[in-house]
């Protein structure tokens, strides 16, 4: 059973949207590199899909600050397969 609202160390609210903001600019990064680099779409969309997965899994008790953090991961991993599929379809021959 998943408990959103356990007790832990309370976590500033600067500190948290800048970790928001700090994982969807990093996970955007990393996609689009590794989109430009093998020339797939979605792959690092599935493997970041993995990681969250494995990191559920070795967690307890996932509080909604970890959620929230690591959809922010993945709503950037994703944004970043649309934009290179947005590329590719406006002609860009290098991604």
């Amino acid at each position: 059973m998943l408990h959103f609202f356990v007790v832990a160390p309370p976590i500033n609210l600067p500190q948290f949207i800048i970790s928001i903001i700090l994982f969807f600019v990093l996970f955007f990064g990393i996609g689009f590199v590794l989109n430009m680099i093998l020339k797939t779409t979605w792959l690092p969309l599935l493997i970041y899909l993995g990681v969250v997965v494995y990191v559920f899994m070795r967690i307890q008790s996932p509080l909604f600050v970890d959620i929230t953090i690591l959809c922010a991961g993945l709503i950037g991993t994703a944004g970043s397969g649309w934009m290179i599929k947005y590329l590719r379809e406006k002609g860009y021959g290098m991604f």
